[in-house]
């Protein structure tokens, strides 16, 4: 069994911070890709960011120079520091990783779910 848990998130005005973690837990041998997407009021899901497990990371344009994510590998878990947050923001934001079970040779993908971020104007 393997779970991700977010935390982090809340009500924070416009121009605010907050930091998302995802600890993941269970049976697992490795964690590959780790990534933070999002999915706005009557929007789809979009992915906000991501890293590799060697470190590599990759935004969406709409936050590049705002949003940093990083992930501890021996604690199991990502984080997304937002900072100068806008109202279009606002989403709930769901984690998502490719993980290796104990005894799996290929990765199943797992989600989070969900913590909400409300960004005030």
């Amino acid at each position: 069994q393997v779970q991700l848990v977010e935390s982090g998130g809340g009500l924070v005005q416009a121009g605010g911070s907050l930091r998302l973690s995802c600890a993941a837990s269970g049976s697992i041998r490795v964690i590959d890709a780790m990534a933070w997407y999002r999915q706005g009021p009557g929007k789809q899901r979009e992915l906000v960011a991501s890293t590799t497990n060697g470190g590599d990371t990759n935004y969406a344009d709409s936050v590049k120079g705002r949003f940093t994510i990083s992930r501890d590998n021996a604690k199991k878990v990502v984080y997304l520091q937002m900072s100068g947050l806008k109202p279009e923001d606002t989403a709930v934001y769901f984690c998502n990783a490719d993980i290796y079970r104990s005894g799996d040779w290929r990765p199943n993908n797992y989600w989070g779910q969900g913590t909400q971020v409300t960004v005030s104007s």
